[in-house]
């Protein structure tokens, strides 16, 4: 094991001092249970690996209000990971909820809309022939930042939201640590506080709304630096032997993460002025596309090979384990980038009435160098996160519980697959 997992923690280069990270004696002693090697490599040397692991007890009273209990192993807000496609989430949710502060009905998730270009490096999208429509429209993007993690989804709804409106609002919502700064394609710093004049349309083409190009004006604090590794590949393959530098790039904590997918899970469980401003319908939709499964998808229209059950759900991914249990449905989201794998999770059993949440991020680069895509995804993390997600589901499965949770609101109705004719994805940009 030495030899496949030996380098060391002291190797990693993070300028700026870290804060103290917690660990609950509850967890190191229930991880020690598991004497799988690579889960056990991976635990054993945290700082290595920059692992964080948030788990979350949910108990239920005699009317079924929750409670919840947080678990924390390694965890540090002020040490940097990549969060990758993590953000997709609160861009999903920033998203609806600009929609539904434009007051406007005609106006919805469902809504055809149009993206034009206004400088440099910005690009049109017009049409988007996997939607039913033809058209992009909010709803479309969240169904595929959620089913695939795809990349252009992120970026639009990062462009019709705004940088200025996402930061500002994320950080009124108690996520000060957390910053948004460029989209998924490759821009300049200007470039990125620049975004896309927008229009809503009807079915015949003609104007419903227009939004003209928005330009951030505030400053962001760059004051910490975070710098990772010992060299890099530069877009021409070019070896550059120093660190990575994180510093402007998007921060979005494990804690942050946690938090916002409990959000809109369980909203009322939070103080109001934290919430996203979101209706009963948007609550539905997000719940069914963190937890539908890509061959349960009509548009986009996914191959069910490549994109299988488990496909985003690394708590039980392997490379055995395609589908998940019966009768249990995983609402997440997921991010991986760099070599850090991130997943957060709200895993209900509705055979064994069982829940909780987890979420955990880790590092992979034996050779420290990034942008090589020389990582250990396949031999390290997806093994170690599926370990993970068994521990705690597991453990979950014997707890004693004093009243079983009553999860019909979570147990919804899927999509169909339908067989029309119409080809199906096999790639996508993630």
């Amino acid at each position: 094991m030495n030899k496949l997992f030996g380098f060391l923690a002291a190797s990693w280069l993070v300028s700026a001092a870290h804060g103290q990270a917690r660990t609950d004696a509850f967890l190191t002693t229930l991880f020690s249970g598991n004497q799988n090697p690579v889960f056990q490599e991976v635990i054993r040397h945290p700082e290595t690996y920059r692992l964080q692991i948030i788990y979350t007890r949910i108990d239920r009273d005699n009317r079924n209000v929750p409670t919840f209990t947080n678990y924390y192993f390694h965890v540090d807000s002020t040490d940097y990971f990549n969060p990758a496609s993590t953000v997709k989430l609160p861009l999903a949710l920033l998203s609806l909820e600009k929609l539904n502060g434009l007051k406007k009905p005609e106006v919805t998730k469902f809504t055809a809309m149009q993206f034009d270009s206004a400088f440099r490096g910005q690009t049109r999208e017009w049409r988007d022939e996997t939607s039913e429509s033809g058209f992009p429209s909010i709803a479309h993007f969240i169904k595929k930042a959620f089913l695939v993690s795809d990349n252009d989804a992120y970026s639009r709804m990062y462009e019709f939201v705004g940088q200025e409106t996402i930061n500002r609002s994320l950080h009124a919502k108690g996520y000060k640590d957390t910053r948004i700064t460029h989209r998924f394609v490759r821009m300049t710093p200007e470039e990125n506080r620049h975004t896309n004049p927008v229009r809503f349309i009807r079915e015949d083409g003609t104007l419903l709304y227009a939004q003209p190009p928005a330009y951030n004006q505030d400053a962001f604090d760059f004051r910490r630096i975070d710098k990772v590794g010992k060299g890099y590949l530069t877009a021409r393959d070019s070896l550059v032997n120093e660190p990575f530098d994180f510093t402007t790039r998007n921060k979005y904590p494990l804690e942050a993460f946690h938090q916002t997918l409990k959000t809109v899970l369980f909203p009322q469980s939070v103080p109001e002025k934290q919430r996203f401003d979101l209706t009963d319908s948007d609550y539905a939709f997000l719940h069914q596309y963190l937890s539908q499964f890509p061959g349960e998808t009509n548009y986009p229209k996914y191959d069910a090979s490549p994109y299988y059950d488990s496909y985003v759900k690394f708590f039980f991914r392997d490379s055995l384990h395609r589908r998940l249990p019966e009768g249990v449905r995983v609402f997440n989201k997921v991010g991986w980038a760099y070599g850090f794998m991130t997943d957060a999770s709200y895993v209900a059993d509705f055979k064994n009435r069982v829940e909780f949440m987890l979420s955990a991020t880790i590092y992979v680069n034996r050779d420290e160098v990034l942008n090589d895509n020389h990582y250990e995804y396949d031999s390290v993390a997806h093994p170690f996160l599926y370990q993970l997600g068994q521990t705690i589901y597991q453990h979950e499965l014997k707890r004693k519980r004093k009243y079983r949770p009553d999860l019909r609101v979570f147990q919804l109705s899927y999509e169909k697959r339908t067989d029309d004719g119409r080809p199906t994805i096999k790639e996508v940009d993630n």
